[in-house]
């Protein structure tokens, strides 16, 4: 019971900010005049005193005994942020039900984009920067924004730090105090928030369009504010969202130490960072050659559209500089594998880390050469030092279980009734956070045609996809909850 009285007052604390930013869409509902500040500010208030409420109450609970509840603490907290993110889509009547309020809820918390919104341009203003918050709020990871005020709690901030493995990368020695390293990042991520609503701004953006572009590509995100997203923009503009989306991709710990200059502190993470640019340059120009000589697109266009596009997959964005679902096959394709792949360990992207991505080809390659010289010693290296077996191990066994929950789910969606290649799609793009799948709700389209079940499904595996599905997977398994 004490340790319950400890989560609850550590979701009371998230819940008090997720209040604070629904107040803060009072502003748009008030300058554009809406209509809907009443219903904000009642969802707003209502979130914002069940989290002072769970504050005050549990403020005796100081010390949590148990280290594995810190990955219930980190479940229970995505899952009641989504449910509570509902109640702008429901108090506004933008959304009906529930079912489709807690999949647009649960996508902007987990910065995936998959929309059930077949247009999005007709909803207030308020609706429309929710959207984009939930997505800029989830996108750097709630754990560690809160982890930096975690000791004045009494959390052990390691663990707590471990258990939201999206943003960990355990690749490296961890700083001195986890907080710091949060306060470091989390201070970049606000650096580049507002050098790129400049940038667009100056482009020739609105600062209302410019807030919401970068929000939601900044954080991987790629809900947008327009129905075609980025194709209505100006070359110029696409590019700097392009670029924002880029730097979303990488490690977030060696862009602050490009920013303060600590140049070698970097030598941990080049090898990463060589992997996501040679993906993303030979990938955009395999997509360009495909536009320009199998779909007839000038060079210059075939160029710009795929070194967007590209980037926007690589990084599980989601953002679309085009309507992709009429596109060449064989590129849909790549882009399946690209959104697999995802950013940097320690970025806001998704799928599964090129930090893993490197682990596992050298590791291919390992096990290939011992079957030509079974008695030579050939570790596993990365950045010039071997890899413990155990990180190895850890690795293989993600990727298997990230496999097979991708699996489970077109499964589930197929018996909900999706069609066979819409369930592919879907289950891809919502375990890595891509958003628009295949079919109907790729491209342009959305999943409000899917069933109630479905939803659900698809609800589930971004938050699993979010989580990396080992730390929802370690909650559900009855060892857990056995003294």
């Amino acid at each position: 019971m004490g340790d319950l009285k400890y989560i609850l007052r550590f979701i009371g604390v998230v819940l008090t900010v997720e209040g604070l930013l629904m107040l803060g869409c009072l502003i748009p509902a008030v300058h554009f005049a809406d209509g809907t500040w009443v219903e904000i500010t009642l969802a707003g208030m209502f979130t914002l005193c069940v989290g002072l409420l769970l504050v005050v109450s549990y403020r005796r609970a100081t010390t949590m005994h148990s280290r594995r509840m810190a990955y219930l603490m980190v479940v229970l907290m995505w899952v009641v942020l989504a449910l509570f993110g509902t109640l702008p889509f429901l108090a506004t009547g933008s959304l009906t039900r529930f079912v489709d309020a807690l999949f647009e809820s649960t996508s902007g918390i987990t910065s995936t984009g998959a929309t059930v919104f077949s247009a999005v341009e007709w909803l207030p203003a308020s609706v429309l920067l929710w959207r984009s918050v939930t997505q800029w709020f989830g996108g750097f990871g709630i754990v560690l924004v809160v982890v930096a005020v975690a000791p004045r709690m009494g959390i052990n901030r390691f663990s707590l730090y471990q258990a939201e493995a999206s943003g960990a990368d355990n690749t490296g020695k961890q700083s001195a105090t986890t907080a710091a390293t949060v306060r470091q990042t989390l201070g970049v991520y606000i650096l580049l928030t507002l050098v790129f609503i400049f940038l667009l701004h100056r482009c020739g953006l609105h600062v209302w369009d410019a807030v919401n572009l970068t929000f939601t590509n900044i954080s991987s995100g790629g809900f947008s504010i327009y129905n075609n997203s980025l194709e209505g923009l100006t070359h110029g503009q696409q590019f700097v969202v392009a670029a924002a989306m880029l730097l979303s991709g990488v490690n977030f710990a060696l862009l602050y130490n490009l920013v303060t200059l600590r140049l070698d502190r970097l030598k941990h993470k080049l090898e990463q960072l060589r992997l996501y640019l040679a993906m993303y340059v030979v990938g955009a120009l395999l997509v360009a050659a495909a536009l320009a000589t199998v779909m007839g697109y000038g060079v210059g266009d075939a160029l710009r559209l795929a070194l967007v596009q590209t980037v926007s997959v690589l990084t599980t964005t989601g953002s679309l500089v085009a309507d992709t679902s009429e596109w060449w096959v064989p590129v849909t394709f790549l882009f399946v594998v690209l959104s697999l792949c995802g950013g940097m360990a320690g970025s806001t992207a998704g799928g599964l880390k090129t930090m893993r991505v490197l682990i596992l080809v050298r590791h291919v390659r390992r096990v290939l050469r011992e079957r030509l010289h079974p008695r030579a010693v050939n570790p596993v290296r990365l950045n010039g030092s071997p890899v413990p077996p155990r990180l190895t191990a850890n690795v293989m066994v993600i990727l298997i279980v990230y496999l097979m929950t991708a699996l489970a789910g077109v499964l589930l969606l197929m018996l909900c009734g999706t069609g066979a290649t819409e369930s592919v799609g879907a289950a891809i793009a919502c375990i890595t956070g891509y958003g628009p799948g295949l079919g109907l709700s790729g491209g342009f389209g959305c999943y409000a045609h899917f069933g109630a079940g479905a939803k659900l499904v698809c609800s589930l595996l971004m938050l699993m996809g979010r989580l990396e599905c080992l730390t929802v997977l370690v909650v559900l398994l009855p060892a857990f909850w056995r003294r």
